[in-house]
């Protein structure tokens, strides 16, 4: 248990504080983005694998992208890089305002293929994003604050990814695509000025020279020789690979609930609303005594509650099922990450991050693909009780697999 003030430790940091500042409006850009994103293309093609196809257009360029991303971070001041791509990000989010504009007709003629386009660079970006958050954030705070620092990090997302949705949702019930999409950029460009405000993140200099390809190779070969840290991390992948339903939710809005834009924004809400629930609990209650146990365990009461969410027919149930989804997935996601900040060494951080990159990526954005998928040819309801279903299987399997995680405790 952590004392009140103990709770607070990292946040006392003024740089981790205009680290988490950028990374907060980020996070909503990104949520607001992809609310309208889906309740534009479902509008545009009225097809569940439609709204699939926009994981997978993100998640195939920021796979390959993260091969190199990883090495990048190792290698060039970290800084650097997260200015660089927080802006590329900001201007694939102005392409999206200009393509959705009446102006471009693009997507009248091609319908849903030029936003998949821009969706694609976005996921570059992001791929170059994603491994430098672990390593920025753990040469800010000191190594006994890792846990405190990476369940503050995970409020923040938690607090964007709540806003986001919220006001994506809002604002596309009274205003068209172009409208919300500029006022993301926006939001994204002010992230890339504030990123320009933390100390620059120099890296040490190799010992010994290596290619690029030698470099990824003995990353690939620390996580896998380290069973926490692949144990955690592949458990995470099944998992929410099949349980994820976020790419689904305005079918689920459209066809079985019967809500709009506003209802779907605060449906989005609702798993980032119990993980950042959760979170405030875990500042002053970390998980880290039994954390294998508790991994294991969460995640299984994960998987349970998707299955619930799919059998709702009614709004609030719904919601509450979502949100205690989030509350279990939280808990496997601070214990994760305390787990890739404390065995990982500072030098494979990058490297280590963009292993976990990859994993995360499949999860979600190839997840919502299989969602889409399962959704045309099983039906809605019965795709999200199958995802359930092999999340628990999952779980399962990880506990008789793998001991040393199953034993765990940080």
């Amino acid at each position: 248990m952590a004392s009140h003030s103990n709770a607070f430790a990292s946040l006392r940091i003024n740089d981790f504080r205009i680290y988490l500042s950028s990374r907060v409006l980020t996070t909503v850009g990104i949520l607001m983005q992809q609310t309208v994103t889906g309740w534009q293309v479902y509008e545009l093609t009225n097809d569940k694998l439609a709204l699939g196809l926009i994981g997978l257009s993100e998640a195939i360029p920021f796979i390959i992208s993260t091969f190199y991303s990883g090495y990048a971070s190792d290698r060039f001041n970290r800084k650097k890089l997260l200015v660089l791509f927080t802006s590329m990000l900001a201007a694939g989010m102005f392409l999206l305002a200009f393509l959705s504009s009446g102006d471009a007709h693009l997507l009248t003629k091609y319908g849903a293929l030029p936003i998949y386009f821009v969706l694609g660079l976005n996921g570059v970006a992001r791929s170059f994003l994603a491994p430098m958050a672990l390593a920025i954030q753990a040469r800010m705070v000191p190594r006994d604050l890792y846990a405190n620092a990476a369940t503050w990090s995970g409020n923040v997302f938690y607090l964007g990814a709540i806003i986001g949705p919220l006001i994506g949702g809002w604002l596309l019930e009274w205003n068209t695509p172009t409208i919300v999409y500029a006022f993301v950029a926006v939001l994204v460009s002010i992230s890339a000025i504030l990123s320009m405000r933390i100390p620059d993140q120099p890296v040490e200099p190799a010992i010994k020279k290596e290619t690029f390809f030698e470099s990824f190779k003995g990353g690939i070969k620390f996580v896998f020789s380290t069973q926490a840290i692949v144990s955690a991390i592949s458990l995470d992948l099944f998992a929410v690979l099949f349980g994820g339903v976020g790419a689904l939710l305005p079918a689920f809005c459209k066809d079985i609930l019967k809500v709009g834009p506003t209802a779907l924004g605060l449906l989005k809400t609702a798993q980032f609303i119990g993980s950042g629930v959760m979170g405030l609990i875990m500042a002053y209650y970390p998980p880290t005594t039994n954390a294998g146990r508790n991994l294991l365990g969460s995640i299984a009461l994960f998987g349970v509650c998707i299955i619930c969410f799919a059998l709702s027919e009614n709004y609030a149930l719904s919601f509450l099922f979502l949100f205690l989804s989030g509350v279990f997935d939280n808990v496997s996601v601070i214990i994760r990450s305390t787990i890739l900040q404390m065995f990982t060494p500072d030098n494979m951080r990058g490297r280590v991050g963009a292993v976990n990159s990859i994993f995360i990526k499949s999860s979600n954005e190839i997840g919502d693909f299989e969602g889409g998928v399962a959704a045309r040819y099983l039906g809605l309801v019965p795709a999200v009780i199958f995802g359930g279903t092999m999340t628990l299987l999952v779980v399962g399997g990880t506990y008789l697999l793998a001991p040393a995680l199953r034993r765990l405790k940080l």
